[in-house]
């Protein structure tokens, strides 16, 4: 099963104003519950006022001709790359098979003229993930998942990347999700979360094992599109003397060098151009750097560098798209 979380982020997550926005029956389970960030969970013994409580989107058993179905509308429209139909806990009572619909409208719930197959009629087994991946251009702002005949799902994640729309000459932080930033690559995520956690999380998520190699063995790094560049906030937590040493050049590709390929911008973003020289840091603060960063060419991927390991709280690079 692909793994499209280390590639992509979730369109279809609330924390980007996602949200189910219809569904023809939820009657044994919330269809809100459906693109709920969190993995799914059962709880036994835990009823409610339609039965046993269930993690996702059920909905009640046909005793008519037809099949169930839901609208999600994305937070931000966005070029869809991956799904995943996740039916973990639902056993006896998982659809035996789905497919998906996508459109493009400026409407709450499109109407059934908007849509286009996004996914054909597609088996499904209970307690389980499918995860596909998806080969379309258009920009997606709904999908609609269709279940036959009924039953339940406990996620749906719908893997890509936001394409925002910008006003000319407006100045955006390139590093946020929201805005079509999206982190590559890192050579060390040892004490929290991925890199994928920053744009919209609230609290410090990216650290890294100290560094116990011997002196030049060089700084950590990650990889994050696109932008020119305001270092946030970071939290050494439990590293010695590490406000002494932590400083973080940014560079950016030089042209042609800009392959998606995490493995291929890790080893081409060696040489790239610094645009912010090495910079003193202080524990649990903001920094931020505007007259030191250096003219430079436009941006597509960014390389943070720390030395020579910790913890970074927030990127933020604040920037115009061209």
């Amino acid at each position: 099963m692909t793994d499209f979380s280390k590639i992509w982020v979730d369109l279809a997550q609330p924390r980007l104003g996602s949200e189910v926005v219809f569904a023809t029956d939820d009657f044994f389970a919330d269809k809100a519950r459906l693109i709920d960030p969190a993995p799914p969970c059962f709880i036994p013994g835990k009823y409610d006022d339609h039965g046993k409580w269930m993690d996702g989107w059920e909905s009640r058993r046909k005793r008519v001709p037809g099949h169930d179905w839901c609208v999600v509308k994305l937070g931000r429209p966005g070029l869809v790359k991956g799904l995943t139909i996740d039916t973990s806990f639902f056993t006896g009572n998982y659809p035996p098979a789905c497919s998906l619909e996508w459109a493009n409208s400026a409407a709450q719930v499109p109407g059934d003229e908007d849509w286009k197959a996004l996914l054909a009629n597609t088996a499904l087994k209970g307690d389980s993930q499918l995860s596909l991946p998806v080969a379309l251009s258009d920009i997606v702002t709904h999908l609609r998942l269709h279940i036959y005949p009924d039953g339940g799902v406990a996620r749906l994640r719908v893997w890509g990347q936001v394409m925002a729309d910008f006003a000319p000459g407006q100045r955006v932080d390139m590093a946020a999700m929201e805005n079509g930033g999206l982190p590559m690559a890192c050579n060390d995520q040892h004490l929290a979360r991925s890199p994928t956690c920053w744009p919209l999380a609230r609290r410090a998520t990216w650290a890294m094992a100290g560094r116990r190699a011997a002196a030049g063995a060089g700084p950590r790094l990650v990889d994050h599109r696109p932008g020119t560049a305001q270092p946030d906030r970071r939290n050494p937590g439990r590293y010695q003397s590490f406000q002494r040493q932590l400083s973080r050049p940014l560079l950016y590709p030089r042209g042609g060098r800009d392959r998606t390929d995490p493995g291929c911008l890790i080893g081409q973003s060696a040489d790239w151009p610094i645009i912010l020289p090495e910079q003193k840091l202080s524990a649990d603060s903001e920094h931020r750097f505007t007259k030191e960063i250096a003219a430079h060419a436009p941006v597509k991927f960014v390389r943070l560098n720390i030395i020579p390991d910790g913890g970074v709280a927030r990127l933020r690079l604040w920037g115009k798209p061209v």
